[in-house]
């Protein structure tokens, strides 16, 4: 009996030993490194269409990404702080959100932000990240929404598939973006020319805040002969913009605009971050920066 004991004591320490060289072998396989997605919004402070757009393209990207811990931070400080003040909801802005990362240890980042375009929001995001830089072994960067050619095409599959249901005879079709003074604002019409181009002759791109205008639209409709409109954002969220400068019932919203020209209305409040394709889009836009 005593040998029989004796006999198991010197397995296990000898177990133990070959497990403590294992460890100590130099070939041994190093920890992971520990990688984040951020993914980048402008942000909105409606709650639905954020957890439908923004929070939908988070879902998708983490459930494609799993080995990434997704995290997220919004451009705009005053959404952040309605937020925080009206709800209690607590967001990073892009310097907390990195700031965040750094003290987490994080060494491989990715950044992906679901901006349409290169416009200000973006440039603004890339400065506030420069600093950091140099603290990460690693910082990739995916695209917005639209930049290639491939790009183009594809948004106008998705959008055209989506509101195919609207798409009748003496039907418009019309979009409604933000608009900017940036350069990259060259990014509406060259969305519409892609749709002309592919005989969407019905569907029209406008602006909030810079051109096309509600007023070259309101042109273009009429020249078409249509007698009903249908309303959507050609934004990410469906948010302030769309609610109330879109389908808002205030003398200076497209949906009075339009009714006041003898149109008939529709307006549909839903976001593009609503799309599964777009959703998609900013999959493999994340897909193809960690890929670099």
């Amino acid at each position: 009996m005593r040998r029989t004991k004796t006999g198991i004591a010197l397995l296990l320490l000898l177990a133990f030993c070959l497990s403590i060289a294992a460890c100590a072998s130099p070939d041994a396989a190093p920890d992971a490194a520990k990688k984040a997605l951020l993914v980048v919004s402008f942000g909105t402070s409606y709650n639905e269409s954020r957890d439908a757009t923004i929070g939908a393209v988070e879902e998708a990207i983490t459930a494609a990404y799993p080995d990434y811990d997704v995290r997220r931070a919004f451009t705009s400080q005053i959404i952040i702080d309605k937020l925080k003040e009206r709800d209690g909801l607590e967001i990073d802005n892009v310097q907390e959100a990195m700031e965040r990362l750094i003290a987490d240890g994080v060494e491989e980042v990715v950044v992906q932000p679901t901006h349409v375009m290169n416009g200000y929001e973006h440039d603004e995001m890339m400065e506030a990240i420069a600093p950091y830089e140099d603290k990460f072994d690693s910082i990739k960067y995916g695209l917005p929404l639209l930049n290639s050619d491939e790009d183009y095409a594809e948004v106008v599959s998705i959008i055209t598939e989506e509101t195919a249901k609207y798409n009748q005879e003496g039907t418009a079709i019309v979009f409604m973006g933000h608009g900017t003074e940036h350069a990259a604002n060259s990014t509406y019409a060259k969305l519409q020319q892609n749709l002309t181009d592919g005989g969407h002759a019905n569907y029209f791109i406008g602006t909030v805040e810079a051109e096309p205008s509600l007023e070259d639209v309101m042109e273009q409709v009429k020249a078409s002969a249509a007698s009903k409109v249908v309303l959507l954002p050609l934004m990410i969220v469906a948010g302030d913009h769309a609610n109330n400068d879109m389908a808002g019932d205030e003398e200076d919203s497209w949906k009075t605009a339009f009714k006041e020209e003898g149109f008939e209305v529709d307006c549909v409040i839903k976001g593009l971050g609503e799309y599964a394709g777009i959703q998609r889009m900013f999959v493999e836009h994340a897909g193809a920066a960690i890929a670099q």
